[in-house]
């Protein structure tokens, strides 16, 4: 797939601001300072599309992109530790769960990884959760590029293994590189054809 327009069209800080379509939407979302926007950066092959930043919790807002004029990008909130208040990090759940459990058009979640880490408890419980409410999803290891290749081999199966441990069949997954933009082909392929399926899902 080719990127040849992507427009920002708006933020959301609650429910009612989200924009009024019938287009596909791919969400992203992850812990904070997980290097989402690093990742939408590299998917749409812009320089701070996303605002990257070393502070975690930069992504206050839902950020809606409209790629080719054909799908959303969707840039949510981070989960997790942010250098807020506790009724911020509150406004932030339920600003992720609105998104999350009552957009429609929402076709894929990609739940990023930080592929350094052993699993993550709040990032398992997070998919989890995904699972009880049937929201499909895939994961995005990111940062792979901190790891020899072995030793990322190494910490997916470990993590794969871990997911088994409460899940019958793993979920789909990519690799992330700010370096060599890894998988930037795969995801944007994947997503071409989640659309040709939602496509085809209208006019059966």
């Amino acid at each position: 797939m080719n990127i040849q327009s992507t427009n920002f069209i708006g933020s959301s800080a609650k429910k009612s601001q989200f924009p009024i379509s019938d287009l596909p939407e791919y969400a992203f979302i992850g812990r904070s300072n997980v290097g989402k926007s690093t990742l939408i950066n590299i998917l749409t092959n812009r320089k701070q599309i996303a605002k990257t930043s070393s502070v975690p919790g930069k992504t206050r807002l839902i950020n809606h992109f409209l790629i080719n004029e054909q799908w959303y990008l969707v840039d949510l909130p981070g989960y997790g530790y942010a250098k807020v208040s506790k009724k911020e990090r509150e406004n932030f759940q339920k600003l992720i769960s609105d998104y999350i459990d009552y957009r429609e058009n929402l076709v894929c979640l990609f739940v990023l990884i930080d592929s350094r880490l052993s699993a993550q408890r709040i990032d398992l419980d997070f998919l989890k959760e995904l699972g009880k409410k049937r929201i499909p999803f895939c994961m995005v290891f990111t940062k792979t590029d901190k790891l020899t290749t072995q030793n990322c081999k190494e910490k997916i199966k470990i993590y794969n293994a871990t997911l088994l441990k409460d899940w019958q069949e793993l979920p789909q997954h990519f690799k992330s590189s700010a370096s060599s933009k890894e998988s930037r082909i795969e995801i944007l392929t994947y997503i071409k054809q989640l659309n040709r399926e939602w496509k085809s899902g209208l006019t059966n």
